[in-house]
């Protein structure tokens, strides 16, 4: 059997932290700033944690080699 590839986007977008947690950028943050509050601005930078179930499905089908 061929070895499995790391999806070339997911190595991109995604990265995960010493303990296998998966970290991603913040939402909502590509563009249209005008129209969000200073507030909502300030509290989506950087970067967050991605829910379990859906790092669950990362690991598995997009990084498979960690």
């Amino acid at each position: 059997m061929p070895k499995m590839k790391t999806k070339s986007g997911a190595k991109k977008r995604f990265k995960l932290s010493g303990t296998g947690k998966v970290i991603m950028a913040q939402a909502g943050k590509r563009h249209g700033m005008i129209k969000r509050t200073n507030k909502q601005i300030r509290d989506q930078r950087g970067t967050t944690v991605m829910s379990e179930r859906d790092a669950f499905n990362v690991r598995k089908f997009y990084l498979p080699n960690g």
